[in-house]
């Protein structure tokens, strides 16, 4: 079965982080680079809206989530990670580590979608996963080397991937 609403909120969802992970980029990166990380911003947006209204307009359309042990699934996969992730940051914080949140949070992220593959049975997260993982490994390693901060990096690295994956939500509904 195509769950045609999914794929409108995977346009949804995923822009509307697309848009936050090139908000947390501009913290500290190359001047030269503001302009471009704000484009794909509101680029990342105005996928996350269409998303929206894509997902208001087919509400009634099919969900994964309709089933009760996939929303089950889905929410104790969130409120883990969002535990992690918060737990993960107050260490950092406290250990005077903070540079390393946002590789940390999108570490924590990737992870969250292995599970989400079982939630949606959708093979292309374990790859979105993979994803994210890599970036906040490679952000730690490059951002020294380009004298930025991990959040630059790691913020244009997951909003891409992000929004490639908005993308491909727009891609499948209009599939279906």
């Amino acid at each position: 079965m195509e769950y045609v609403r999914d794929y409108a909120m995977y346009a949804s969802v995923f822009g509307m982080f697309s848009f936050i992970w090139f908000g947390w980029a501009q913290e500290s990166p190359r001047p030269s680079w503001r302009l471009y990380i704000g484009i794909a911003s509101g680029i990342a947006l105005l996928v996350c809206l269409m998303g929206v209204y894509l997902s208001v307009t087919n509400w009634e359309a099919p969900s994964v989530l309709m089933e009760a042990s996939a929303f089950r699934d889905y929410l104790i996969s969130f409120y883990a990670e969002f535990v992690l992730a918060g737990a993960g940051a107050f260490v950092l914080i406290r250990s005077k580590r903070k540079a390393y949140i946002a590789p940390w949070i999108a570490f924590i992220v990737g992870i969250h979608f292995i599970s989400m593959k079982y939630v949606f049975d959708d093979p292309s997260l374990w790859i979105l996963a993979a994803l994210m993982v890599a970036v906040s490994i490679v952000a730690v390693f490059v951002s020294p080397k380009l004298q930025v901060a991990n959040s630059a990096i790691t913020g244009i690295g997951a909003g891409t991937v992000l929004f490639g994956y908005a993308l491909l939500g727009l891609i499948r509904f209009m599939a279906v």
